[in-house]
Order: structure tokens, then C-alpha cells, then sequence
């Protein structure tokens, strides 16, 4: 599934090389509640078609209606005019100062948005960028506010939108990737999370009892040994990394090179015993301390009482996704500390189920 931003970016691209006229809408502001974040991005073609996302529907209607229909007939124009969509340098519009209109356009409570419309950007800017995010590289959008002239260079940090009265800055970046040890059942209902939450998904299973009846379409499967995986996918800080398959032959590298990394999840299936144990194995054979280990997540998930592969796949894209939008999660929603304040029995104190025998 493609990254919703570059989807927007390549069909406004598509629009404007057809000479067609339409405008991009940026969420340069919100107060109170809203709908979608700052920086989201819509673009309106003359004929009304809508792509991306700027309210829950009812601000995108009101778009159409103003630039496809109030533009369509000016004064003294004849019967059959051409619709026209308006030009020149970028204009703010603020939706939902009122009650009454924070209610028509479908807005939370309290909820206000500011948007910046740009008409008719240019082609060869928007073609860039797209090259750019197809190479995977964060790209710094500029636009003087005064004239409309859009600048991009290639940038190194991610970074909050800004707007001042000369200029937006607004950074766009490559799509989140997610890296899953492991072809098993819970994976495939993880992958399917994550790609219709915007993720690029791959899956390293080098079983071949288990990547064979790999069927998650849009997930990529690759058979190579995990900790080979890791270190060549070039993880970054808009990755995570999530062991599921229980085999510490497996797991264990691999989680010890993605913690040498910036991913910013990186986590194991397991109970409390197994994550304590896996702890244990890596400070007493990986010479990993309890410092080096504190990105490491596990029990991995919010506690929800999952005990099935899809409520269970449920739990940890939602610690994914609140870790990925900067969301503290309090200890009593965390797998763990839930279960342990609920003085839930741990799993039977005989032996250990993700544990390598002949590991010394």
C-alpha cells in the first residue's frame, strides 16, 4: 500500500502534466480536537475529484463546492464557462471557529483547523519530490507564502511543520517500515495492520515450513537468516523491528543488531518469563547490559486480554502506533506491569518454552 503523502504527490503530479488546474491543501494548524494531524495533505482537481485527507469528509465536500462550484459561473461569464479553480499566491482558511460551524463540518468538539491552499503547483517541483521519497530519502517542501514558488532539497532529520508569515516548511518522508521475524500466523495478521496503516511491511522467515504458505499480499518475504535481514534493511528511525517466531536461534541476533540501530519499536513475542529470560541470555552471552537492553520491548502489546493471534496482532500495532506518533503509555496498559498488577499467574514455572538447549 502506497504512503498516503506520495499518493497525494503523484496524483496532484498526474493533474498538473495534463495541464489540468487543482490545488494542494496542507493542515498548517489545529486547536482543541481534530480530525487529522498537522502537516496531512489533500489535493482538489478542477473536476472535483478529491485525493488524501483533510477532516472526515465534511471539510473536503466544502472544498469541492467552493472552488468547483462558487468559481464555476463569475460575473458576466457565459452559460457554459469552464469551471475555474482560483489562482495566484496560497490562502488560509480556517474551519470551525464556531459551534455551529464545528458541527456542520463534522469537526470534534472545540475542534479548529487551519488549512493553506496552493493553486496549481508546478510539475517539475512535485516530480522531484517523488523521486526523492521513491529513493527512501526525507524531502524539506518550502513555499513562499507571498508568491507561491515551492522549493525542495533532501534532508537529513525529520522535523515539525513551520509556518511563519513568510513560508511553510513541511517535511515528507519515506513510509514507515516494519520488519517481522517470522511467517506465522500472528505475522500475517500483523503485516495486514500495518500495510492498511501506512507501513512498508517485510517479512524474514527462513523456515521454509512456514514462508511457503506465506499469503499476505503487499508484504514482502525474504528467506535469509534474521540478523542478516536487519543489518542490510538499513534500519533507521522510521523503522521497527518485531520478533514473533518464539526461537531464540532466530530472534536473539536479530534483536541484538536492531538494537544497534535508531529503530524507533523493537520488540519480541513472549511472556514475562521468556523476555526475562531472553535478558538474561544477552547480558550473560552478548555482553549486553541492562542499559543497552532498554529499547527492548517485551512483553510487546498493550494489555487488551488478548489471547488469539488477531487480538493479540491488535495489541502490538497499537503499542506500534503509539510509540510511532510519541504517545507515552502508562505501566498499567503495558503488557507486563497490567499482568503483573492484576497478579496474573505467569506460565508454568517448568521449563521454559523459547529456550535453545544448547546454548552455553
Amino acid at each position: 500500500m502506497e504512503n498516503l503523502d506520495e499518493l497525494v504527490l503523484r496524483t496532484l503530479k498526474h493533474w498538473r502534466s495534463a495541464s489540468r488546474r487543482a490545488l494542494l491543501a496542507t493542515v498548517v494548524r489545529t486547536w482543541g480536537s481534530s480530525p487529522r494531524p498537522i502537516g496531512s495533505i489533500m489535493a482538489l482537481c478542477e473536476d472535483g475529484a478529491v485525493v488524501g485527507s483533510v477532516s472526515g469528509g465534511c471539510i473536503e465536500d466544502d472544498l469541492i463546492y467552493r472552488f468547483t462550484q462558487a468559481y464555476a459561473q463569475p460575473a458576466g461569464a457565459a452559460p457554459d464557462e469552464p469551471q475555474q479553480l482560483p489562482q495566484g499566491a496560497p490562502r488560509l482558511i480556517k474551519y470551525g471557529v464556531s459551534a455551529d460551524e464545528a458541527h456542520r463540518f463534522g469537526l470534534p468538539c472545540g475542534g479548529t483547523l487551519e488549512l493553506l491552499l496552493e493553486f496549481d503547483p508546478e510539475v517539475q517541483v512535485l516530480a522531484q519530490m517523488i523521486e526523492w521519497l521513491a529513493q527512501g530519502k526525507l524531502v524539506e517542501r518550502t513555499v513562499q507564502l507571498g508568491t507561491g514558488a515551492a522549493s525542495v532539497h533532501v534532508c537529513a532529520q525529520p522535523s515539525k511543520l513551520v509556518l511563519n508569515t513568510q513560508q511553510l516548511i513541511n517535511v515528507f518522508g519515506p513510509q514507515y517500515r516494519l520488519l517481522i521475524i517470522g511467517a506465522g500466523q500472528m505475522s500475517e495478521y500483523l503485516a495486514t495492520m500495518a500495510l492498511f496503516n501506512g507501513f512498508s511491511v517485510t517479512v524474514c522467515d527462513p523456515r521454509a515450513e512456514y514462508n511457503v504458505g506465506w499469503s499476505v499480499m503487499g508484504a514482502t518475504l525474504v528467506k535469509e537468516m534474521p540478523d542478516d535481514v536487519v543489518a542490510a534493511f538499513k534500519t533507521d528511525r522510521r523503522c521497527a523491528v518485531v520478533a514473533l517466531t518464539h526461537d531464540p536461534k532466530f530472534d536473539d541476533l536479530a534483536l541484538l543488531e536492531a538494537l544497534k540501530s535508531e529503530a524507533f519499536y523493537i520488540g519480541a513475542i513472549g511472556s514475562r518469563r521468556n523476555n526475562q529470560a531472553r535478558r538474561q541470555r544477552f547480558i550473560e552471552h552478548f555482553d549486553a547490559t541492562n542499559e543497552s537492553l532498554q529499547r527492548l520491548r517485551g512483553p510487546i502489546g498493550i494489555y487488551i486480554g488478548s489471547k488469539t493471534p488477531p487480538e493479540i496482532a491488535v495489541s502490538v500495532m497499537a503499542e506500534i502506533l503509539a510509540v510511532k506518533n510519541d504517545v507515552h503509555l502508562p505501566k498499567d496498559v503495558q503488557v507486563g506491569p497490567a499482568k503483573d498488577e492484576l497478579s496474573l499467574e505467569p506460565n508454568d514455572p517448568g521449563s521454559l518454552v523459547c529456550h535453545s538447549p544448547d546454548r552455553t
